[in-house]
């Protein structure tokens, strides 16, 4: 009897223990259930974030037909359609899909992609229709933002039309590349193109294909990567580190400088304005503007003059809400306001 009675006693041991077993397992699979969508919630906030910063404050995003994807070790959200609209500064966007994923180990690290075709419309009668090969992205976040994000675009082809000017600007580019990041409390921005070209209606096509690339920062101005920042580009200031635009055969054109750009979106700034080869370039801008090729002239050999008679320059490229001179007294024309 003493020995029945301790089998009995053990699988009873032993069954108590499998359920107990049993219970934590299903406990573990319930709480990473809930946290797995916790986190593609999470997903979801942070990418519309990325999309219409400024939700408070008439900025709004909509994606299209949300699925979410990828569990139990990938977390991914798809939609069909993007569609942004900043009722502030009278800016609105459409895209096409967006599929989005994080791994679970790493939530905070997101990546993306995004479809053509899409369309910008501002307030100030600029619009922008654009077609690409591949849009990829990624972004890090913070608490409560967007530390970092990183995007590249390939075959990138833009039309865009502003009734500003009254102009037409074709525009391709093999490969794009945006990086933006919040330092301290000012943003950094880096931005390239490769084998670019760039087509204004009704003008000469005399420039080949260029390069070129961008490397500055807007100071106090980190929030607008995740939309903390309430002011965004007008009423800013910052420090144009360096542009060069590269055209081949020697022909290199750099700018850097500090800027602002007013209540009204138009920029001012004082820069260094540095060209290589300039007979070349002089010679390229004749040709696309012959109206003005005695004025080309009269610029070139001022600024050779000032060269010392060498074909490298370096002058000061003033600009006061949009207009811009070089040194402040040969005009180079108006630059529409952001």
């Amino acid at each position: 009897m003493a020995a029945s009675s301790q089998s009995g006693s053990g699988q009873y041991s032993s069954g108590r223990k499998f359920w107990l077993l049993g219970g934590a397992i299903l406990l573990v699979i319930a709480l990473y259930t809930g946290g797995w969508f916790y986190a593609a919630s999470a997903l979801k906030q942070t990418v519309l974030t990325a999309i219409a910063p400024r939700a408070d404050v008439g900025v709004s995003g909509e994606c299209s037909d949300i699925e979410f994807r990828g569990f139990p070790f990938r977390i991914g959200l798809f939609c069909s359609k993007v569609d942004v609209d900043d009722n502030v500064n009278g800016i609105s966007a459409t895209f096409g899909a967006l599929r989005s994923a994080a791994q679970v180990y790493a939530p905070g690290h997101i990546v993306w992609e995004l479809d053509s075709p899409a369309e910008i419309r501002t307030a100030q009668g600029l619009t922008v229709n654009a077609q690409w090969d591949n849009l990829q992205s990624s972004l890090v976040t913070k608490a409560p933002g967007i530390a970092r994000t990183s995007t590249v675009i390939d075959g990138l082809k833009a039309v865009a039309i502003s009734s500003f000017t009254g102009q037409t600007v074709n525009f391709d580019a093999a490969r794009t590349e945006v990086h933006l990041r919040q330092n301290g409390a000012d943003l950094d921005g880096a931005i390239s193109v490769e084998n670019a070209n760039a087509i204004v209606k009704d003008w000469p096509q005399v420039f080949p294909k260029f390069s070129a690339s961008a490397d500055l920062t807007l100071i106090g101005k980190a929030g607008m990567i995740d939309g903390t920042d309430e002011q965004g580009i007008h009423g800013s200031q910052g420090e144009l580190r360096r542009i060069v635009a590269d055209i081949g055969d020697g022909k290199v054109m750099t700018v850097s400088g500090p800027f602002a750009f007013d209540e009204q979106g138009f920029l001012s700034g004082k820069f260094k304005l540095e060209i290589e080869q300039l007979g070349p370039w002089g010679k390229s801008i004749k040709e696309a503007f012959p109206d003005i090729a005695s004025t080309v002239d009269t610029a070139t050999k001022l600024l050779k003059a000032l060269a010392g008679g060498g074909d490298k320059v370096s002058v000061d490229l003033v600009v006061d809400h949009g207009n811009a001179t070089v040194s402040g007294f040969i005009p180079l024309g108006k630059i529409p306001p952001v």
